[in-house]
């Protein structure tokens, strides 16, 4: 019986992605399979997959062409056949060589829909405190405590210690079926639809006090320092999609924190972008979650152009 399905999505991580393998094949917990899927990377990662899959009968391979974070996990999905799903990035590692067996134990323990640790930051380079962001939260909740997903985000929010990445969640797969839910494709910022959704569809959440995994911040990923008019409208697109799916003081709050940050990071897009991602905002009725404060900044500071 397989265990946990480690997902990996891989794209042009050629440098990195050697270490990921190690530190998930020489896990103490062997029931175990990896599935990595090929986004389209244009550098050696397909060479490095194949070694790894000819090595280990545990890792599974699939390609597609460039789609994104959120389709190629989305394909694994479709195909993990694991107790548990964890999704990681193909750059990071597992802090410890137990850190599955861990999860697993402790979520089966409590009946788990999932568990949320922590993690630490890295980077190679020198001024990486500059976009490292807290990825410490246990603190706040108990152990072997089952908690409410919306008490969670509340609690979340109102300490400012909401984080939204997959790669800190170890998740039942029969909750994720019985949920239906999937990663929205063709956007970046994926993962805060994805978790919003995943805790407010749960009554039954576990915290692990534990640090699991080592992320490593790169310039060149999605949360580097290039933040464009993209980054703002799949925000925005996520906003859609949260107010689709509940129209509840949960989700206003949540597009209050997330939207004002947003508009306010975003005065480093180029002038010419802004007129149309602001209208877009506006046309959507967004003005109260961006906040004058947050409008202000986005027109009248000046990005890095």
């Amino acid at each position: 019986m397989i265990k946990v399905s480690v997902i990996l999505p891989v794209y042009n991580v050629a440098p990195y992605l050697g270490d990921t393998f190690e530190s998930i094949i020489h896990q103490s917990l062997k029931d175990i399979e990896i599935i990595a899927v090929n986004d389209g990377s244009t550098d050696d990662s397909a060479t490095i997959i194949k070694h790894y899959c000819q090595q280990d009968p545990r890792i599974v391979a699939f390609s597609q062409e460039n789609r994104g974070q959120s389709a190629a996990r989305n394909l694994a999905l479709q195909h993990a056949r694991g107790q548990y799903i964890y999704m990681m990035d193909s750059d990071d590692l597992l802090g410890d060589a137990d850190a599955l067996q861990t999860c697993y134990d402790y979520a089966e323990k409590n009946k788990a829909d999932f568990i949320f640790f922590d993690g630490d930051s890295f980077s190679d380079k020198k001024d990486a405190h500059r976009y490292s962001w807290n990825t410490k939260r246990t603190q706040l909740v108990d152990e072997d405590t089952p908690y409410d997903g919306e008490y969670l985000l509340n609690m979340m929010l109102d300490t400012k210690k909401h984080n939204c990445v997959v790669w800190l969640l170890f998740i039942r797969a029969e909750f994720l079926k019985r949920i239906g839910l999937r990663f929205y494709e063709g956007i970046i910022h994926e993962d805060e639809l994805f978790t919003t959704i995943l805790t407010l569809n749960s009554t039954n959440v576990y915290c692990l006090r534990k640090n699991l995994v080592a992320h490593r911040i790169r310039s060149a990923s999605t949360m580097g320092i290039n933040y464009s008019k993209r980054n703002l409208n799949c925000y925005l697109t996520v906003a859609d999609e949260l107010l689709r799916f509940r129209r509840t003081p949960i989700i206003h709050k949540f597009l209050r924190y997330t939207l004002s940050k947003v508009f306010y990071t975003g005065h480093q897009i180029p002038l010419k972008d802004k007129p149309g991602v602001f209208w877009r905002a506006l046309r959507s009725g967004y003005m109260k979650y961006i906040g004058f404060k947050s409008a202000l900044v986005f027109w009248l500071k000046s990005g890095h152009h």
